[in-house]
């Protein structure tokens, strides 16, 4: 595994983990008044077609990254939806 690969993994883990602690919240408080539909489904389709150019250029940190990532952001917005 090359610098570039681990760098791209790096800077994909964080970006990932940062979503992390927004679920936490949300899970524990029920609450997801302050958060914008709109911009977390904007921002899980954009996640979303990051994984797609990731599997058509063979990126295995850019698949890695934003499969988590839709999966924390998917989560956030079934709760949005139910906690409505």
């Amino acid at each position: 595994m090359n610098y570039v690969t681990l760098l791209g993994l790096f800077s994909g883990a964080l970006t990932t983990v940062a979503f992390f602690p927004q679920v936490l919240k949300v899970w524990k408080t029920r609450s997801t008044r302050d958060i914008s539909l709109l911009t977390f489904s904007i921002q899980s389709s954009g996640n979303f077609l990051w994984i797609v150019y990731g599997f058509f250029i063979n990126d295995i940190p850019v698949m890695a990254a934003n499969s988590v990532t839709c999966f924390f952001m998917a989560t956030i917005l079934i709760f949005k939806i139910k906690y409505h």
